[in-house]
């Protein structure tokens, strides 16, 4: 298994200062590249303190990239619906060039109402917005001419520049949540996965990279070639009782920010996102010591969070990349640092798997 770190802040001014937050996030990084982490990843998401620190990954992740000597830049994800596909792969071909090829591309869809509603975008336009932003991307980073005619954009014939350095481009990533088929798609078209445990059961985690492993397979792609990445809260300290205190409190000022930003699906539907009126539900009715028992959440000493991720490699696969995510604005810095050189010095070593 591979490891690395994930930035999802869940904080907003009344918090903390966005300048506190960045500093901090930045040395974080600086820290798990020291380490030998695998990556740092950052999300997109606006307006409330459910993400809206990080309304540009691409920003946040090349002022790592400066930082930084080794540790591989990704998107988790970056949102196509809401860029035209000439700036966003133009951004990206300028990280992957600032970073000398460590960028990896992850793609979304989004899911909160009131950002489709900021845009201008019909959430019912969701899924098809999502696959041609991922397909115009993917032309114009690997292709030297690209002239484009799409449902929602046509262009050229451009030429993009800077090329990316890695070619024909960056690895691609999507994200995919609950739904099968948005597994079956990622591996029939030969992209790479990010998920997150939060959203399913660990039986039905299983379920859904049984599907896209397959589909991998029979899209004829690479034997053994696919990677999946799964993002989780992540909180260890010397001795479970400080982990879980810790963690107890982030998750609870997590939770309640998720639910403000989820509101809106009490007065909006959508066929693209069945289902979705009842996160808020689901948020309120699961504990964060429900979270850590179903081994969604890693929290506790070294020998814990050691046997939580055996269990995780036993069930998923040890194939996986685990996305840690250690810090989201709301405990004391010090706090994410100690567990990164902890999960360095005394998990990491004694993993079966590692």
């Amino acid at each position: 298994m591979e490891y690395g770190i994930s930035f999802f802040p869940s904080v907003g001014p009344d918090d903390k200062p966005a300048p506190q937050y960045y500093d901090e996030a930045f040395q974080l990084a600086e820290k798990a590249d020291e380490l030998g982490f695998a990556y740092a990843r950052a999300i997109e998401h606006y307006f409330c303190a459910y993400g809206g620190y990080s309304p540009d990954p691409i920003t946040f992740l090349t002022a790592i990239a400066a930082r930084t000597k080794n540790i591989r830049l990704i998107t988790a994800a970056t949102i196509p619906a809401f860029t035209h596909p000439i700036k966003l792969a133009g951004k990206l071909a300028m990280l992957d060039n600032i970073s000398h090829g460590r960028l990896d591309v992850g793609f979304g869809r989004a899911f909160l109402p009131q950002e489709f509603e900021a845009f201008e975008i019909p959430l019912e336009e969701s899924r098809r917005r999502f696959d041609e932003g991922v397909r115009a991307c993917r032309l114009l980073l690997s292709q030297d001419e690209v002239e484009f005619s799409g449902e929602f954009h046509r262009f050229g014939p451009v030429r993009l520049l800077p090329k990316p350095v890695q070619q024909p481009c960056p690895p691609f990533y999507v994200a995919a949540a609950s739904s099968a088929e948005s597994y079956e798609k990622a591996g029939r078209d030969g992209y790479f996965l990010q998920t997150a445990l939060a959203v399913s059961s660990l039986e039905k985690t299983q379920e859904m990279l049984r599907v896209y492993r397959q589909a991998w397979a029979d899209g004829g792609h690479r034997p053994g070639a696919e990677r999946i990445q799964i993002s989780m809260p992540f909180f260890l300290a010397d001795d479970d009782e400080t982990a879980r205190k810790a963690g107890e409190y982030d998750h609870h000022k997590t939770s309640s920010n998720m639910l403000e930003a989820v509101s809106e699906w009490q007065r909006v539907s959508s066929t693209q996102y069945v289902g979705y009126d009842k996160i808020a539900e689901s948020v309120r009715r699961t504990s964060f010591d429900d979270l850590v028992a179903q081994n969604k959440i890693l929290a506790g000493g070294p020998d814990t969070v050691r046997k939580q991720l055996e269990i995780l490699a036993e069930t998923l696969g040890d194939d996986l990349s685990i996305a840690l995510v250690p810090h989201s604005g709301n405990l004391d810095p010090a706090v994410p640092t100690r567990a990164l050189e902890l999960f360095s010095e005394s998990v990491l070593p004694k993993l079966s798997h590692s």
